[in-house]
């Protein structure tokens, strides 16, 4: 009589069982590029690449990067004007430099007016200065007076730069990595089956979405993250590139492939250093912001974290 016998073949790998598929995830730490020394928060920076209008280089799919906006912008609604809409302007004209919380182009007032004059509203000339303010969307030209020049927007922040400060507030981080073979010395892959990778535990810090406002300069500036996709780095020379958070798997699924995210091992892992495959999952963010009459989209890559799996080859022996 003939009968199949299927056994795991793992050089190096001191094995009492086959494994095929994990019931649960095991996670790697994540390891932080740049940390606060003061907090130790892990710090995220954000590079928004060219100007307005002129997209920075991205990444292959999905939306690009629109640059950082304007920092000078006209928002006439707390005066109840609706026109001109909200939106960007010039920071620097004939009649001054532009200041976002004044709403009009600052010049100082030249000569200033003498002492008991009422726009220096009770303070004496040297005292302070009396300063233009002119709003060319109303035609209206104003006196103010300021201790301090009142501040130039055009040395400010912009709203991509705003919106940085959103996305630190978001905290956000690489998944806990799910996958089938379980990471561990007692589980092992087969060559040939299917592998499930997933995000394990999702939350809107590892998957989105999630939404933080921020405000600097007199701009303030509401993010949204979402997540656009996970790249997946198998160890065996593929990449996968899953636009879902990926399906758990679950033992009733049995050899059947994941309908979202999932690969197949064509060799042994026992030539690999460990006798493993290290697997790693990038996070690859899309956060679109809106604030100062304007909207904008910033790309942020490279949240990832590592774990090793075992996979062995299926040996038919015939008796």
């Amino acid at each position: 009589m003939r009968s199949l016998v299927v056994r795991a073949v793992v050089t190096s790998l001191a094995v009492a069982g086959l494994l095929i598929h994990a019931q649960a995830p095991s996670y790697a730490d994540t390891v932080c590029q740049v940390t606060d020394p003061e907090t130790g928060v892990c710090l995220i920076y954000v590079e928004v690449p060219g100007t307005p209008g002129d997209p920075g280089d991205g990444d292959d799919d999905g939306p690009k990067d629109t640059g950082g906006g304007a920092a000078c912008f006209w928002d006439g609604s707390d005066q109840g004007i609706t026109k001109p809409p909200p939106g960007p302007v010039s920071c620097s004209t004939e009649y001054g430099y532009w200041s976002n919380g004044y709403r009009c182009y600052i010049s100082l007032l030249d000569p200033q007016p003498p002492a008991g004059d009422p726009n220096w509203q009770g303070h004496e000339p040297g005292d302070g200065a009396v300063y233009n303010c002119y709003q060319p969307q109303t035609d209206l030209l104003i006196w103010i007076w300021s201790q301090d020049p009142p501040p130039n927007s055009g040395a400010g922040p912009t709203p991509g730069e705003v919106a940085q400060i959103a996305i630190q507030e978001m905290n956000l981080r690489a998944i806990d990595i799910g996958i089938t073979p379980e990471p561990g010395e007692d589980s092992i892959g087969i060559v040939g089956m299917p592998v499930w990778m997933w995000a394990a535990n999702p939350d809107e810090h590892t998957v989105g979405p999630i939404t933080e406002s921020a405000s600097a300069g007199g701009i303030t500036v509401t993010a949204t993250a979402k997540l656009h996709k996970i790249t997946w780095d198998m160890g065996d020379g593929a990449t996968v590139k899953c636009p879902t958070a990926g399906t758990p798997y679950k033992s009733a699924y049995g050899n059947t492939k994941s309908p979202d995210c999932g690969h197949v091992y064509e060799k042994s892992s026992s030539k690999q250093a460990g006798g493993k495959y290290t697997v790693t999952a990038t996070s690859d963010w899309v956060i679109t912001w809106e604030g100062a009459g304007q909207t904008g989209t910033i790309r942020l890559n490279g949240l990832t974290r590592t774990v090793a799996i075992a996979v062995g080859e299926a040996q038919v022996l015939v008796q």
